[in-house]
């Protein structure tokens, strides 16, 4: 699909502010067309000034799901189509897992699986008659590793992935393509104090999680990741023929995952002859079920 026509129309959740903001002003600026939501539509004042009828903001929590499909309901009347679904709204959080209530982690969920998961049962049609289309599905690094302190955060996004995988090649008959980003670190309001979402500390875990606690509350304004050139990124990707199921984004995502995937392949080789041995003895390998 070609994103370089100037055609296109965009859904992206969370378009008030970092890396859906820079997807959504390039979009714009390339004479797209872009559908944004955030919980505040007065955030999009600007935007609306500055791009006009391009631009269509709408309130929602994507973590209503009963109502995401009347965000995709009114792309298609305003638009006309949808081609490029972004789902990038979120949040961070960080907690041990003793520190995590059921309530914080069914958040983590609700934001970063149950809500993609609305959005895409509602765009699908449409992409499906149209048999073209591209779904983002913002993950992070923490979506193929985790550290202590990030296991509620990292919960949503490793199910998000899971989930995608599968929609990958569910979809791929139909002309519409998934792209999972993993960013690491990028200049954004992730890690501000007033988004950044923090469980009741317990002093037990202070010596454990406590330099992660502020490197994150650190990381703020400094991170290495340039938001702009993340979104050309992305863009060129959707772009690509080859394009891969998923993208690290980042130097940082690149070593990080990198080194994790050669951990685990060291794993799975240094414990396979153990592995192995929980089969029934004497019959061939199985045929693959997929």
């Amino acid at each position: 699909m070609n994103m370089t026509n100037g055609n296109k129309t965009w859904i992206v959740t969370g378009a008030s502010s970092g890396l859906g903001l820079a997807l959504a002003e390039a979009a714009l600026n390339a004479g797209e067309r872009v559908v944004g939501t955030a919980r505040r539509a007065d955030r999009f004042d600007a935007l609306k000034a500055r791009y006009g009828d391009q631009f269509l903001a709408i309130e929602h929590d994507v973590r209503d799901t009963s109502t995401a499909a009347q965000v995709v309901e009114r792309a298609l009347e305003t638009f006309g189509r949808v081609d490029v679904l972004v789902n990038n709204a979120g949040a961070g959080q960080v907690g041990a897992a003793e520190e995590v209530t059921d309530e914080q982690l069914r958040d983590m969920l609700e934001q970063h699986l149950f809500g993609p998961a609305a959005y895409v049962r509602a765009v699908l049609p449409h992409m499906r008659d149209n048999r073209s289309g591209a779904i983002v599905q913002m993950s992070s690094q923490g979506g193929r590793m985790s550290f202590p302190a990030v296991g509620s955060y990292s919960a949503g996004k490793f199910a998000l992935e899971g989930w995608s995988e599968a929609l990958a090649g569910e979809v791929e008959p139909f002309g519409v393509r998934v792209l999972i980003v993993e960013p690491s670190r990028f200049r954004t309001g992730f890690n501000a104090s007033d988004v950044l979402n923090t469980a009741e500390q317990n002093a037990t875990y202070d010596e454990v999680i406590g330099a992660v606690r502020s490197n994150m509350a650190e990381a703020d304004g400094i991170q290495e990741g340039d938001p702009d050139r993340a979104a050309h990124a992305i863009r060129d990707i959707l772009d690509a023929p080859d394009a891969p199921l998923r993208l690290p984004l980042g130097a940082e995502a690149v070593r990080n995952l990198t080194r994790v995937y050669q951990r685990d392949l060291d794993d799975v080789q240094k414990w396979a002859t153990v592995s192995q041995s929980a089969d029934f003895p004497g019959l061939p390998p199985a045929a693959r079920a997929f």
